[in-house]
């Protein structure tokens, strides 16, 4: 599988309470169970207008499909190429 950083576009994002963005996780995780093991949601970044999701899938396809699936917005999918830290870096 490959990783992915999605971008969100949601307006008022950061302004919702925890109970809401509870609410739309769990539809995420709802339509990743019924997908099955192919797509995976590792993490999430809540900013003010834009969500940024970190997944593993094997293609953009199985992306869109949880997308749809979910009914949230894939504004941007781009697959991480490499990662740098402060401990593997130069």
């Amino acid at each position: 599988m490959q990783k992915y950083v999605i971008e969100r576009a949601i307006p008022g994002l950061g302004k919702m309470s925890a109970a809401e963005l509870n609410a739309a996780s769990k539809k995420s995780r709802e339509a990743l169970a019924r997908m099955g093991p192919s797509i995976q949601w590792v993490q999430s970044y809540v900013t003010d207008d834009t969500l940024y999701c970190v997944y593993l899938a094997h293609n953009e396809d199985e992306i869109r499909s949880h997308a749809k699936a979910a009914g949230v917005p894939a504004t941007r999918i781009s697959r991480v190429k490499t990662i740098i830290d402060p401990l593997n870096g130069n």
